[in-house]
């Protein structure tokens, strides 16, 4: 048989409000308290930095000089909502609100590393661009280049994200794609409160 407990306010032994209910407003705990959720606890709906995901290469992808080349992904570390395929996220029903969205792409080239730049498109279109170089080395005849972006967009319903490439080599460039060192990686979250 199932009970149903009607009140406004839980308080503690002391009268301090554990849970108050004020018109629409559900208050928990007051100023100074510490609220725990569990380890293991599993937070849903507007307290979850969902949806989200992280992708990875597997395999190397050519980058054409002088062309804007959208790069893929075939490996997701996680996927909460489904949401991703093989190069684009896509924003799912009900999850209008602002997203951190990052990556980091690797690329090799024979001889001298020529400009790399990462664009994060939102619905085909440029809203953020970066060459930021934070790692270049040599290794033989190649040298090697890994630039991050990141930035927060206002996202709604099917609202897609997609990550493209540029570079002036006059050659191809190969994207990295390491099992053991994930130097090319695109990610996303919903943020809370924002």
């Amino acid at each position: 048989m199932a009970s149903i407990l009607k009140v406004d306010t839980i308080q503690d032994q002391d009268g301090n409000n554990i849970i108050n209910e004020s018109g629409d407003t559900i208050t928990i705990g007051a100023s100074g308290d510490t609220i725990t959720v569990p380890t293991g606890a599993t937070i849903s709906g507007a307290l979850a930095n969902t949806p989200a995901f992280f992708v990875t290469k597997s395999v190397f992808q050519g980058v054409a000089t002088a062309t804007d080349t959208k790069l893929t992904f075939d490996t997701e570390v996680y996927d909460t909502n489904n949401a991703f395929a093989s190069s684009t996220f896509t924003v799912p029903s009900g999850q209008d609100g602002k997203y951190f969205i990052s990556a980091s792409v690797g690329c090799r080239n024979a001889g001298n590393i020529p400009s790399v730049q990462i664009f994060i498109r939102k619905n085909t279109s440029t809203q953020i661009a970066g060459n930021v170089r934070t790692h270049t080395y040599s290794s033989g005849t190649s040298q090697y280049q890994t630039n991050t972006i990141n930035g927060c967009f206002s996202l709604s319903a099917s609202d897609t994200i997609e990550l493209y490439c540029y570079q002036d080599s006059g050659g191809t460039l190969e994207i990295n794609a390491y099992a053991s060192v994930e130097d090319t990686f695109f990610y996303g979250y919903k943020l809370i409160g924002a």
